[in-house]
């Protein structure tokens, strides 16, 4: 009898958190299933070097089973190329049993140190954990004509499962949302949903995260899907390192670790373990017994061990948001129609 196969798509797989996601998604697996792990990027070379990582860690467990890769190059600040890869993941696969939506773009523009210096001193918990300090640049477009962190990170992944749909319904899948412990309401506006008047677009994104996991929860759930909503607390991340040299890295772990030693349960520092909540999610968590409008956060004690935190989501205008979500697939649906009849043409 052939052992079991399973298939996972990690959106940001190049990522810090996106490596960790599938270093645990593999440790998670019984030991002789076949796991194939579909590597995202905008870049053949980058999808080498993360195969390689990911590789070599599959090596040091010894498992029985087959850890083998594909990878997808997309973009998802260009819908083409999202529709692309929604054409060749229904191409090449019958089934995929998980999604990781783990897109984190920004489009931050350097750290304001005074202000950091500030809000640091005067509450290091706070200061770490919903920083303002972050300088993000206002009003970034698409080529697409979108707010660029919108699109990328809400609408290009939105528009990616609801094309691949079948493929989850076919493994009774699970879809998990990565949003952030800074998706605070506030930084949010139904005014510009696209976040092209927010300086706070990051964090406004991962709202609407909030808002499309309550709005599609249960959809999915009639249909055999498990959705579930994870946040990776504070952990080090590569797309800030180019804003930090020797001395201003090692503060940043300083006030990381006296934020975790000051009580705050959010400071996981390590990818690992940041990423302990989504494979939670994906591979343990019971529809039956766990809610799903909930957000499973990745926590730790001052020791550093881990544990599942869950947290309250405030769903005001999560049906609002799908809406206006909906309609914009309507949209795009006509605008790429020509693009799906090509794409069939030229395979």
């Amino acid at each position: 009898m052939a052992p079991e196969r399973k298939v996972a798509l990690i959106t940001g797989t190049n990522s810090n958190l996106g490596m960790n996601i599938a270093y645990r998604l593999i440790e998670s697996e019984l030991d002789d299933t076949r796991l194939t792990i579909i590597v995202t990027s905008r870049t053949l070379p980058r999808v080498r070097e993360v195969v390689d990582n990911i590789k070599e860690y599959a090596g040091k467990l010894k498992r029985s089973g087959i850890v083998d890769f594909d990878y997808l190059l997309v973009d998802f600040t260009d819908m083409v190329s999202v529709l692309n890869a929604a054409y060749e993941l229904n191409k090449r696969y019958t089934k995929l049993d998980y999604f990781f939506a783990n897109s984190a773009q920004g489009v931050f523009d350097g750290i304001d140190w005074i202000g950091a210096c500030k809000e640091l001193c005067s509450n290091p918990v706070k200061g770490a954990t919903d920083p303002h300090y972050k300088i993000q640049r206002v009003g970034v477009k698409t080529r697409d004509g979108m707010g660029l962190v919108f699109q990328c990170n809400v609408f290009g992944p939105f528009y990616l499962i609801k094309k691949i749909q079948p493929l989850l319904e076919a493994a009774k899948g699970r879809i998990v949302w990565v949003s952030s412990i800074m998706s605070d309401p506030k930084y949010l506006s139904f005014d510009d949903l696209q976040l092209l008047k927010s300086d706070a677009s990051y964090e406004g994104s991962k709202r609407e995260i909030d808002l499309l996991h309550m709005a599609t929860y249960n959809y999915f759930k009639q249909r055999g899907i498990t959705q579930y909503l994870i946040q990776p607390g504070i952990f080090t991340s590569f797309s800030y390192f180019k804003f930090l040299n020797f001395f201003t890295y090692y503060g940043m772990l300083f006030i990381f670790y006296l934020a975790r030693y000051l009580g705050s349960p959010w400071v996981n520092i390590s990818g690992y373990t940041a990423a302990n909540a989504a494979v939670y999610a994906a591979k343990l968590a019971n529809p039956n017994f766990e809610k799903q409008d909930l957000k499973y956060g990745s926590a730790c004690y001052k020791d550093g061990s881990e544990y599942i935190k869950l947290q309250e989501v405030d769903g005001t205008g999560a049906e609002e948001l799908l809406k206006y979500l909906s309609k914009l697939k309507l949209e795009w649906d006509e605008k790429l129609k020509d693009q799906i009849t090509n794409s069939r043409q030229n395979d």
